[in-house]
């Protein structure tokens, strides 16, 4: 991923319009008993379950990301198991494989509604992939809960009231590098490796406006597709450059070739920034951890692979928990942890909300007055509300040290 804000505190006047727009007319759309409550949907919910459905990419370029899909289930099979769900309902969690392909997402988001009857859509991953179901899921109001991905749109369109993000978004993250550039190379020339797409383009143009008027100058740019096999050629003519800093705004297998290339080429010695989407230990390992000291990120979440982490309450019952119920997945897994921990956002979120129906969720998830999740870095929680749909918004810079991320300088709350 990503002022304050109330949560669950509206007029009357407010309440009134809520009620009267969450009447759905469709034929899928039961009623509940009484109250405000009334006329909205209960698909997929009941008193005891709840059916939720998730599409990533299990297979495919982006496969890496898979670990978070996984990690969700995990989180939602221990859930059902040591806490009886979420308020007494287990939790039913039908996890899909798009490959990271949007005609394969629309085709699953499409069973997951329209024949599995999910209650609310708990993740897709990826901006284009997400992009071509949202207008559906809208149309059809059925939440699209916290994207695995951070596209600003997410938190900015009000034309799309049941999709939000979680991460920080990359207008965030972009803002963050380019603080720390102004700060580390006030001087910079900047080489950018980017995916072709409203990812790369997004990271691009708020880095690009974040050091407008300073003394750091973009000098180079290149593009790739996902169906690109290599990044290298790509590389080789960032590396004319001579660039002081290299972007490298990819997802983990054209990160890893990125970075991988980078470090054979001997005449070329860039400070390198990695997207946090691309910076799990575990996929950056096969590279040769020996290979990229001082690669440079950000993070939201605390890191598994940090031994400091180890005394860390939550970290011992992340893993603990992980290593019953996540099936062989690898506690160390940057992506894991993020599917728990926003799975855990989920759950709260869910709970909180006013009336168990997906009108109750939609406005449960834009109204998170600094909801705390425990695998999240001190200083960062969940906010929410009128205008502003981006529930994290605060990252860290980390660099690569030996063979675990630590931490530089303080939280960049990206709203300032």
């Amino acid at each position: 991923m990503m002022g304050t804000r109330a949560f669950w505190i509206a007029g009357v006047a407010a309440a009134a319009m809520l009620a009267l727009t969450a009447c759905g007319g469709r034929g899928d759309t039961a009623t509940t008993a009484e109250g405000d409550c009334q006329g909205q949907q209960t698909v997929g919910i009941t008193d005891t379950s709840v059916k939720l459905g998730g599409v990533y990419p299990l297979s495919g370029p982006a496969s890496a990301y898979g670990d978070a899909g996984k990690g969700v289930r995990a989180y939602f099979d221990y859930l059902n198991a040591e806490k009886g769900g979420i308020n007494g309902r287990k939790v039913e969690y039908l996890l899909r494989d798009d490959s990271y392909q949007p005609p394969k997402t629309v085709e699953e988001i499409r069973r997951l509604v329209e024949q599995d009857q999910v209650f609310a859509i708990f993740q897709t991953l990826g901006t284009a992939t997400s992009s071509a179901v949202w207008d559906y899921l809208n149309q059809r109001k059925v939440p699209q809960v916290f994207v695995a991905g951070g596209a600003t749109k997410w938190g900015a369109d009000p034309a799309h009231p049941w999709t939000i993000g979680w991460q920080p978004s990359y207008r965030s993250e972009g803002r963050a590098f380019a603080r720390y550039v102004r700060q580390e190379r006030p001087d910079a020339t900047v080489a950018v490796l980017y995916q072709n797409d409203d990812f790369g383009k997004d990271l691009l143009d708020s880095f690009r406006a974040a050091v407008a008027g300073s003394g750091v100058r973009i000098v180079a740019e290149q593009s790739y597709e996902t169906t690109d096999p290599t990044v290298e050629p790509q590389v080789r003519t960032l590396a004319g450059s001579k660039a002081d800093v290299l972007l490298n705004f990819s997802t983990p297998k054209f990160a890893a070739q990125t970075l991988a290339a980078d470090a054979r080429a001997t005449e070329w010695n860039p400070l390198h920034i990695i997207t946090t989407v691309s910076n799990s230990v575990t996929t950056l390992a096969p590279v040769g951890l020996e290979n990229i000291q001082g690669v440079v990120s950000a993070a939201y979440t605390k890191d598994p692979a940090d031994p400091a982490r180890d005394s860390d309450p939550a970290m011992r019952e992340y893993k603990d928990k992980l290593a019953r119920y996540g099936q062989g997945i690898e506690s160390t897994s940057g992506y894991a942890i993020i599917g728990w921990a926003s799975a855990d956002s989920f759950a709260k979120t869910l709970a909180a909300t006013k009336c168990p129906t997906r009108e109750g969720l939609r406005d449960a998830m834009r109204n998170l007055d600094n909801v705390p999740i425990d695998l999240l870095l001190p200083g960062v929680s969940l906010k929410t509300g009128n205008g502003d749909a981006f529930p994290i918004e605060a990252l860290q810079i980390q660099r690569l040290t030996g063979d675990r991320w630590s931490l530089v300088g303080d939280i960049i709350d990206t709203t300032k």
